[in-house]
């Protein structure tokens, strides 16, 4: 879903645009999630600050072996197979940032920093031509 504003949005130190991918990233990109969602897993505990995480994109491969009835191709996995930090309940919705482009969307996840579970995003270089469609559309 894309939505249109009534107004165009005014830029500031605040609020800025980010760029469309220009590809899919590969394996191993370092890219920054942020959100504020949960922190722990067992409970509630949300931040008073914006969260940030670097996190390596995750070989399709491995995430198809993660969750192997759930990953598709319009999926990408980030994060740490080891567990110890991962975006979680509440940051659904958020960025995936690599190299100044919008490579994702926080999505789903088991648990919150799950060993062999990383998180799962929406892969956003695969609605590249469908976004500009609608943009050009409207």
């Amino acid at each position: 879903m894309l939505i249109k504003l009534a107004q165009p949005a005014q830029f500031t130190q605040y609020v800025r645009p980010i760029a469309l991918p220009t590809s899919c990233p590969p394996p191993g990109t370092q890219c920054l999630v942020s959100g504020w969602g949960n922190l722990i897993t067992n409970g509630v505990q949300y931040p008073h600050a914006l969260q940030c995480l670097d996190q390596p994109i995750i070989d399709d491969d491995t995430c198809r072996r993660a969750y192997p009835y759930y990953y598709t191709d319009n999926m990408v996995c980030s994060g740490f197979m080891q567990g110890g930090a991962s975006s979680c309940q509440g940051d659904s919705g958020g960025p995936l940032v690599c190299n100044g482009q919008l490579q994702g969307v926080v999505s789903w996840g088991y648990d919150c920093a799950e060993p062999g579970h990383p998180s799962v995003y929406v892969r956003v270089c695969r609605y590249n031509d469908w976004i500009r469609d609608v943009m050009a559309y409207n």
